[in-house]
């Protein structure tokens, strides 16, 4: 295994939802922008683009901190194989639950560490699988004006009000429907030499 221990830790994400989640590990990190272009290739799968922006933004964020251990995510729900992604205004908001409601989404949240002095790269992909309640358009405007979940993929915070917008959820890393899946992030940051509990 490749000696990264004592390397510095870069989250390669603007998300404060991820920032926060990373925080709940209680090891020192930074945060940087991985400027990278999300837009899906010509007949992309959601799960595929998923995993090419999360390796993207670990890599493009190793490339200006190459002996940092630098961790990247993406998410895409994924709606009967259509990529459905972060809203940006109340009006795709609403299109977007409209077309979920009733149905299974399944968000496919990836991450991936890197360190490219380290020679270390490593990825996972953590899909759960969202039921939503047969919704009606109040219920949708309500729950728009109320949590604003425009930059989120597929219009919804489970961690907020928008919990009350779901039948159930399967998955098998808690934390990641918010943004990164702490279970595999855990252990390829151990792997990757980065002490959690005292532990290598």
């Amino acid at each position: 295994m490749p000696d990264t221990s004592n390397r510095k830790l870069i989250l390669g994400s603007t998300s404060v939802y991820r920032r926060e989640l990373l925080g709940r590990l209680n090891i020192p990190f930074t945060v940087e922008s991985p400027d990278v272009d999300e837009t899906p290739l010509p007949g992309e799968a959601p799960a595929a683009l998923a995993c090419r922006l999360a390796l993207a933004k670990a890599q493009a964020v190793a490339e200006r901190f190459p002996d940092c251990v630098v961790i990247g995510s993406d998410q895409v729900a994924d709606l009967d194989g259509q990529a459905l992604g972060k809203p940006g205004t109340h009006e795709r908001a609403v299109a977007q639950l409209r077309q979920m409601r009733g149905k299974t989404v399944v968000f496919q949240t990836a991450v991936a560490v890197v360190c490219k002095n380290g020679s270390f790269c490593q990825q996972a992909l953590a899909p759960v699988r969202v039921t939503f309640r047969a919704l009606d358009d109040a219920e949708i405007e309500t729950y728009l004006r109320l949590e604003q979940p425009y930059d989120c993929a597929g219009s919804a915070k489970s961690e907020g009000l928008g919990i009350g917008l779901l039948q159930s959820i399967e998955n098998d890393d808690p934390t990641a429907l918010v943004g990164l899946p702490l279970i595999r992030t855990s252990q390829m940051l151990r792997a990757a030499g980065i002490q959690l509990l005292g532990s290598t």
